[in-house]
C-alpha cells in the first residue's frame, strides 16, 4: 500500500505548470531559432494565422477567425499583411463568390521548414544539457503531447 500515493502522484497532472513549461519553451524557441535565419520576425498573431493556414490549406476566413478564436475584423487586417508580404495567397471560390480560400504561398512553406529546422536545432542544443534519464521522460512524453495538441486544435 505504501506505493498507492506515489501511483496516484504520477497519473496527477498539473495543467498550469504543464501550461507554463510549454508556453515558456515556445516563446525562447521562437525568439532563439530567428537568430541567423534572416527571416523577419511575425508578431504571435500573425504567425498562429499563417501556422493554421498552412495546416489548412483553403480554409475560409470566417473558419480561421473561428480557429483562432479572434474577430473576424482583427484576423482580416492581419492577412492583408500576410498577402502584402507574399505569405499568404487569397482564392475566391468559383461556385460561391463571396467566399474566400486562404493558401500558404511557396516562400511561406520555405519559411515554415527553415524555421522548423531552427526550432529542431534550439531544442536539439538545450535537450543536449539533459540526463540520458530526463530525454527518455520528454521522448515518451511526445505522444501525449501530440495528442493534447490535437484536442486543443477543435
Amino acid at each position: 500500500m505504501e506505493n498507492a500515493p506515489a501511483a496516484a502522484e504520477a497519473t496527477t497532472l498539473d495543467p498550469r505548470e504543464l501550461a507554463v513549461a510549454l508556453m515558456d519553451i515556445s516563446a525562447d524557441v521562437r525568439r532563439k531559432s530567428h537568430e541567423g535565419t534572416g527571416v523577419s520576425a511575425l508578431s504571435n498573431g500573425a504567425f498562429d494565422i499563417v501556422r493554421v493556414i498552412e495546416s489548412n490549406p483553403g480554409i475560409t476566413v470566417a473558419d480561421l477567425a473561428s480557429r483562432l478564436g479572434r474577430q473576424l475584423s482583427n484576423v482580416s487586417t492581419q492577412l492583408k499583411e500576410l498577402v502584402v508580404r507574399g505569405l499568404i495567397i487569397r482564392k475566391h471560390n468559383p461556385a460561391d463568390k463571396r467566399y474566400v480560400a486562404l493558401y500558404p504561398t511557396e516562400e511561406s512553406l520555405g519559411i515554415k521548414t527553415l524555421l522548423e529546422t531552427a526550432w529542431s536545432d534550439a531544442l536539439g542544443n538545450a535537450a543536449s544539457q539533459l540526463s540520458a534519464e530526463e530525454l527518455e521522460q520528454v521522448q515518451s512524453s511526445l505522444p501525449a503531447l501530440r495528442r493534447l495538441a490535437e484536442i486543443l486544435s477543435k
